[in-house]
């Protein structure tokens, strides 16, 4: 429990094929299955009997239901999980394979073909993010998907440039602009290996301008270290913080993180346990196309 902010957190069960265990996370594809929610009745049907709605929209009316009857400070929120597409480093992780990747090549900066220090998409990596963004544009339009109210994005150039890609020239509602703000804390498991080292913020900047960054972060990644890599307890507690910052500041129900999903479904449910409730379950792969 932060003793900060006082949060607790639990995922709500029953509205996605992430919480069935028959679901198998390598294999499950989002884009044919609506994002994973269930064809189901909801409690909240009961309040317009008779609308010809798709099942997202009756699904937002469900979210607004339970936050209107929460009770004892609850807050329910729906997370969009996403994650970047196929980057350098990948590529150069299954050509060594990664017992060796993570012996020796993880480490080093590149090799004789390839550069992996924050390392960007490869073209089959811009190809999946473009697919995303097809799909998202047939949720809005068709499947009624509510489109997120605020979006958040990892420092990493390859997070950066999948968001981008994913969300721009959609046809977004007016009040629900895509301004992605970046937050430092979001990244995956840091230390030693040089393709989660971040580039120096004014690089980012410059590369991203459409993008916010937050004030406390520092020009270098002073986050990575070259010696040391992140314990899962600190991975653990890293997370939490960052949790804690977004649910004390933004008061939006639908969020996009882009790059969440790398702490995974054990490290996240960790810190889960009971007052403000995320729609949301990670234990399945939703990677663009990373292995």
């Amino acid at each position: 429990m932060s003793q900060q902010h006082g949060f607790t957190y639990s995922t709500v069960t029953g509205y996605f094929l992430q919480d069935d265990n028959s679901t198998v996370a390598e294999t499950f594809d989002f884009i044919s299955k609506n994002l994973g929610l269930l064809e189901r009745e909801y409690a909240a049907d009961v309040l317009n009997p008779g609308d010809k709605k798709t099942q997202w929209q009756r699904f937002e009316g469900e979210v607004n239901r339970l936050n209107d009857e929460a009770v004892d400070g609850a807050v329910y929120k729906v997370l969009y999980i996403g994650r970047h597409g196929q980057g350098v480093h990948n590529v150069a992780e299954k050509k060594y394979g990664t017992a060796e990747w993570d012996r020796y090549w993880a480490a080093q900066e590149g090799d004789s073909t390839s550069y992996w220090v924050d390392p960007h998409l490869t073209d089959t990596g811009v190809q999946q993010a473009e697919t995303i963004n097809a799909f998202w544009k047939h949720q809005l339009a068709v499947a009624g998907t509510p489109a997120p109210e605020k979006y958040y994005c990892s420092p990493l150039y390859r997070c950066l440039e999948t968001a981008n890609l994913t969300f721009t020239g959609l046809d977004l509602p007016a009040d629900r602009p895509y301004k992605p703000v970046v937050k430092e804390l979001l990244r995956e498991a840091n230390g030693i290996h040089t393709c989660d080292r971040r580039s120096p913020k004014s690089a980012v900047k410059n590369a991203f301008p459409n993008f916010t960054f937050e004030p406390s972060m520092t020009e270098d990644d002073e986050l990575w270290s070259a010696t040391e890599r992140e314990s899962d307890q600190d991975l653990d507690g890293r997370m939490k913080s960052l949790l804690d910052d977004v649910f004390e500041l933004d008061e939006m129900k639908y969020i996009w993180p882009q790059e969440l999903s790398k702490f995974g479904f054990t490290d996240f449910s960790k810190i889960l346990t009971e007052s403000i409730v995320l729609l949301v379950d990670l234990k399945v792969n939703v990677a663009l196309g990373i292995d």
